[in-house]
């Protein structure tokens, strides 16, 4: 088996964590990452900021911080503390271990001399193209039980369900057959006041790709909203015949994290880069 060191990212973003939310967004924004690590004075790492760390624990009301200006918000409110790390010289399958064990999607690799790099989930799909190919079918390793919403659920309730399932992206259906796609990335939530009542009201904002390719931010009151006001449409299927490792690489070159699987166009399944990393043996 490979190790770590054979696959891991050398380049890691980091921020101080002296330093503020506006400093990991506009790394993540500039640079089309959607991880951040936090480091100490000594260069050690000392918490791991996610876009999906962002959306969760901004939105809503809450205590008075939340309401500051994002260059106001120090990093260390919104970040994960103590991030699990690794050695260079650990066994993959380890670390898939700790990927799967702590429903995390990345972690940081230390050696003697400080932070070393990062090995995501996406760089252990290079495991596939390399050793796998061949070995599993899409229909071996998908994930049968599937949630899914239709095009008229109220994106509020969109919401719930993904929370309360702890999934980062839900699968829009109509007769079914997936038509859209709905993730963490694409909403983001704030507290305004409605200039008529004074009070405050959830508003939510969101990027819906247009079929150009476009990308327009909107918002609107979240009760207000369908799932298929704001569902991405452009929906990548893969069929369950397929060879594992091609939706691998539909995952490296779309950038996504996951697939639905279809039978004839029916919706049967869906395939994550965590399913696939639990291939790898």
């Amino acid at each position: 088996m490979m190790e770590i060191s054979e696959l891991m990212n050398p380049e890691v973003f980091v921020i101080q964590e002296n330093q503020h939310v506006s400093q990991a967004r506009n790394l993540m924004i500039s640079h089309g990452i959607s991880r951040v690590v936090v480091v100490d004075e000594n260069g050690a790492p000392v918490g791991m900021v996610t876009e999906k760390d962002l959306t969760r624990k901004l939105k809503g009301k809450g205590p008075q911080w939340k309401t500051r200006p994002l260059d106001k918000i120090s990093i260390k409110r919104v970040m994960s503390s103590n991030p699990i790390t690794a050695d260079p010289d650990e066994d993959v399958q380890k670390v898939i271990e700790l990927l799967i064990k702590n429903h995390i999607g990345s972690v940081p690799i230390v050696d003697q001399d400080g932070l070393a790099g990062i090995i995501t989930k996406t760089d252990l799909m290079k495991v596939y193209t390399d050793k796998l190919r061949g070995k599993w079918k899409v229909s071996d390793l998908m994930t049968s039980d599937v949630i899914t919403v239709n095009e008229n659920h109220s994106i509020a309730h969109v919401i719930s369900l993904m929370e309360d399932n702890q999934i980062g992206k839900m699968i829009v259906i109509r007769d079914n057959e997936p038509v859209g796609i709905i993730t963490h990335e694409n909403i983001s939530f704030a507290y305004v006041e409605d200039p008529e009542t004074g009070v405050n009201v959830e508003k939510i904002y969101f990027i819906r790709n247009s079929e150009e390719g476009k990308s327009k931010k909107n918002f609107r009151v979240v009760s207000m909203m369908t799932a298929g006001d704001i569902m991405e449409n452009h929906m990548i299927k893969i069929s369950l015949d397929e060879d594992a490792a091609a939706a691998a690489d539909m995952m490296v070159e779309k950038d996504i994290n996951g697939l639905a699987v279809v039978d004839n166009d029916v919706l049967v399944g869906v395939i994550t880069k965590t399913d696939l990393i639990k291939g790898i043996q």
